[in-house]
């Protein structure tokens, strides 16, 4: 589809939104329950290292998940309740988040995504987890729950540079990344990839270059999230002794927008920002105001008329 098509198709947002995906889909809004699987990551039990990834937080970057104390039906209830008490629901993506949702044997793997995915009202199963944690085992689960209900599998790759990723201690190369995919596509099963702008010492340059490898790889969507410092993570002690620039809302903005030229118009995109916990956000601070930042660059957008595609299709990268 070309960028005119995609232009009459998305209307005001000027890109491929998740949003318009599942409302052309299933009719209606669908809204995320972020569900705790009782995990643990490679990168914490020693298994690559035992601290994380030094921006991922105590929670395993799962601070707005449910708690592992309570079943997957009993999450899926307490979440369901908290949303529909603002507004009428009936569709629901069941999301595990927090640490690394492959990351476990694979009859507790089975019996919680089974759990979420018999629930009627859940019309999507996502879970987030690492490329070097997809076994033929879970793959093979994968595949099976695929053909029940759609499923979405983020994958965290943040950034293709080695020496970004050996700072933050991914603990993977990209050839792990690459095989991950592959063996995911070739089931049928939908790609999400996770990235970061502004990780320390990262130039835009560098930032723009990740998102043209992702323009190559046969993945279905994007999350562009901003780096946040946390409390009780390692980032926070680096940002302490190492202090590194982080953008202000309006260079933001910018970077976004570049971003959003940047991507070819068949990548959906579920992410262009992010909320960090307000008790735990030690900075930026003007990204608490997730209304704001969207609505600012929706404005932008508009006014400088950038659509998703644009450079993608133009070969002009520097026109923003």
């Amino acid at each position: 589809m070309d960028l005119t098509q995609n232009r009459q198709r998305w209307g005001e947002k000027r890109y491929h939104s998740m949003d318009y995906d599942l409302k052309r889909e299933y009719q209606e809004k669908v809204y995320k329950i972020v569900l705790n699987g009782g995990m643990t990551c490679p990168n914490r039990d020693g298994t690559i290292g035992r601290r994380g990834c030094i921006f991922c937080s105590p929670a395993g970057s799962g601070d707005f998940a449910g708690s592992a104390a309570f079943s997957i039906s009993e999450q899926l209830r307490r979440g369901k309740a908290a949303l529909s008490a603002k507004r009428p629901v009936h569709a629901y993506i069941a999301y595990f988040q927090a640490f690394t949702n492959t990351y476990a044997p694979l009859p507790h793997l089975t019996h919680i995504f089974e759990e979420a995915i018999r629930d009627p009202e859940v019309k999507i199963l996502s879970i987030a987890t690492r490329p070097d944690c997809l076994g033929e085992d879970v793959l093979e689960l994968l595949e099976r729950l695929n053909t029940q209900k759609p499923v979405w599998i983020e994958l965290g790759l943040q950034t293709i540079h080695q020496k970004t990723a050996a700072l933050i201690r991914r603990g993977y190369d990209l050839p792990v990344f690459e095989q991950a995919v592959h063996a995911l596509r070739k089931r049928g099963i939908q790609v999400i990839v996770h990235t970061i702008l502004y990780l320390p010492g990262e130039t835009k340059t560098q930032m723009l270059s990740t998102l043209d490898y992702l323009n190559q790889q046969d993945i279905q969507g994007v999350k562009l999230q901003l780096l946040h410092i946390l409390k009780g993570t390692d980032l926070a002690e680096y940002y302490l002794y190492h202090p590194f620039a982080l953008p202000s809302m309006e260079e933001y903005i910018r970077t976004i927008a570049q971003c959003i030229a940047r991507l070819r118009g068949n990548l959906t995109i579920h992410r262009l920002t992010g909320d960090g916990p307000a008790d735990l956000l030690i900075a930026p601070l003007w990204s608490r105001n997730k209304r704001t930042i969207l609505n600012t660059l929706h404005q932008y957008l508009k006014q400088k008329d950038i659509w998703q595609g644009k450079d993608y299709h133009d070969g002009n990268i520097d026109s923003i």
